[in-house]
């Protein structure tokens, strides 16, 4: 019974030690008696029972490491406190077993001095807006030494640049300033663009009311004419019927009525002033004779219709 118990033990030790299952992105380092013999894939594998044991178990994921802060020095002398983080994965499990005591730390400690060296190339304004640039600069120095450990660094990526409280604030005025410039300029610019609207606008008023006044005047012009050309047909028009009521029957004494009237009422206005003295002819057929020679001025400018003065 007992002899039994201790085979079934044995067995079961001979099982754990020979029996190995190794999960998905996982590798796993063998040794045979201290020395490497192999890398154990997923899966089930059985191992030499006392002579093989598992040296190293590995994570094939990809693996993210925190950079501790650090303070980097610029081009223009600034300080700056740095971190970041570091992405990487194991690719040749026996390298990163045997390829460094501690590939970790090694990486650590390579991308601290890598990114002190690359800040140390840049100006202050330069490290916040090269990011991409040093963050390459950072895999690229990396990754070439820790292809001797198995491991592959895929990217880094900085977190927080924080420089000294001064140059903070010296920025933040700077920043404001720069602000106050702009927007000084901009109202500037909106002043000018506002004087160019008034002086255009009034450049177009006084366009338009030359033209409104040039319209007028020559609106007026041609009512200025028209009213004279009709002035002047009216009394065309009164004159030619004046001249043919003069030749029609009793045309001529009436014409002598009437400036017998204009005759009379002419002496009649001035004897009506006191202070003009008036001179009579002695002769009354004076006046009579005056009143024949503007009958015959008007008989002498009167046409027949027969085409003979009457």
């Amino acid at each position: 019974m007992i002899f039994g118990f201790i085979l079934l033990m044995i067995a079961i030790i001979f099982t754990a030690q020979s029996v190995k299952i190794v999960p998905q992105q996982h590798a796993w380092v063998i040794e045979r008696l201290g020395k490497y013999t192999r890398t154990l894939t997923p899966g089930l594998s059985i191992l030499m029972p006392f002579m093989e044991r598992v040296a190293y178990r590995h994570e094939l994921k990809e693996v993210p490491m925190d950079i501790p802060p650090q303070v980097c020095i610029t081009r223009d002398n600034t300080q700056l406190t740095v971190d970041g983080i570091l992405y990487y994965q194991i690719t040749d499990a026996m390298r990163a077993s045997y390829g460094s005591s501690n590939y970790k730390l090694a990486i650590t400690q390579l991308a601290q001095t890598t990114l002190r060296s690359v800040i140390g190339k840049l100006e202050l304004d330069k490290t916040f807006e090269e990011r991409d640039i040093i963050n390459s600069q950072v895999v690229q120095a990396v990754d070439e030494a820790a292809a001797n450990w198995g491991v592959k660094v895929l990217r880094y990526e900085i977190k927080d640049l924080t420089p000294p409280d001064a140059i903070v604030h010296a920025m933040q005025q700077q920043i404001t300033a720069e602000r106050e410039k702009r927007a000084l300029i901009a109202a500037s610019e909106g002043r000018r663009q506002e004087q160019i609207n008034i002086a255009t606008g009034e450049r177009e008023a006084a366009i338009a009311r030359s033209e409104g006044e040039k319209q007028a005047s020559i609106n007026n012009a041609q009512g200025q004419a028209a009213a004279i050309l009709a002035v002047a047909q009216a009394n065309a028009e009164a004159i030619e019927r004046l001249a043919s009521a003069i030749n029609q029957p009793g045309g001529h004494a009436a014409v002598q009525m009437k400036v017998a009237e204009k005759a009379v009422n002419a002496y009649s206005s001035v004897a009506d002033k006191a202070t003009t003295t008036l001179i009579v002819p002695s002769n009354m057929n004076e006046v009579s004779a005056l009143i024949g020679s503007a009958m015959k001025m008007v008989q002498a400018n009167t046409v027949h219709p027969s085409g003979h003065n009457p």
